[in-house]
């Protein structure tokens, strides 16, 4: 028989209720995507303290089916960015469509990316497809959906702690899995710089959707 315990749930009148919820919208308007960071260290304690918010997201049964490496030596981070820099060039250069360059050239995006090494922390995301235990393989379930679910934690908390982040996604992130020596049940997922921004940086002048596009009643 499953075990239970007691959920102690938040409570708060509607007025406050609102007030939170508009205050944490205000916070999340003022997330952005940066590129360009300080080499200011971030320390290890407030790392691991991002990454146990990321594991308190919801997955499929409870299979919590993440791994994240971080790495904060510099020689790896060089290596790393070796590595995505020749992913990133064969795909500007031969593998996007003309489309998805012209989508990208509003954002200033090239296959450069100093920010690999620059950045104090790259956190390595993984998915774990599978689990060994036992001599047997147990399957994991929404893989891909609870681990974008916690990486959606993640960037939350890194925003709310004061520091800035990078979705990157070099594809194929294969190296990754060879460059960290994961085993073959554990998939690179996502790849995040993370750091204090550089001084006087700048960032692309778009709008996001508003909640007229987005949103509908029934």
């Amino acid at each position: 028989m499953p075990t239970f315990i007691r959920y102690d749930a938040l409570r708060f009148s509607e007025e406050e209720q609102l007030e939170r919820a508009n205050s944490y919208f205000d916070l999340c308007q003022k997330r952005r995507t940066v590129r360009e960071f300080s080499d200011k260290p971030v320390s290890r304690k407030l790392l691991e303290t991002l990454i146990r918010t990321a594991g308190t997201a919801p997955s499929g049964a409870n299979k919590q089916p993440w791994r994240f490496v971080v790495i904060t030596d510099a020689e790896l981070k060089k290596e790393i960015r070796i590595a995505a820099e020749k992913e990133e060039r064969e795909s500007y250069e031969h593998r996007m469509p003309k489309q998805w360059l012209e989508d990208l050239a509003a954002l200033g995006t090239d296959w450069h990316k100093e920010f690999l090494e620059i950045a104090p922390a790259l956190i390595v995301v993984f998915s774990i497809e599978y689990e060994k235990g036992d001599g047997n393989l147990k399957k994991n379930y929404y893989v891909k959906e609870s681990v974008g679910i916690a990486v959606g934690f993640l960037l939350a908390a890194i925003h709310q702690a004061g520091l800035v982040s990078l979705t990157h996604t070099p594809s194929p992130m294969n190296f990754l899995q060879k460059i960290l020596q994961r085993p073959e049940n554990e998939r690179p997922f996502l790849l995040i710089p993370i750091g204090y921004p550089a001084e006087n940086v700048q960032v692309p002048d778009i709008q996001r959707k508003t909640a007229e596009e987005i949103l509908l009643w029934k």
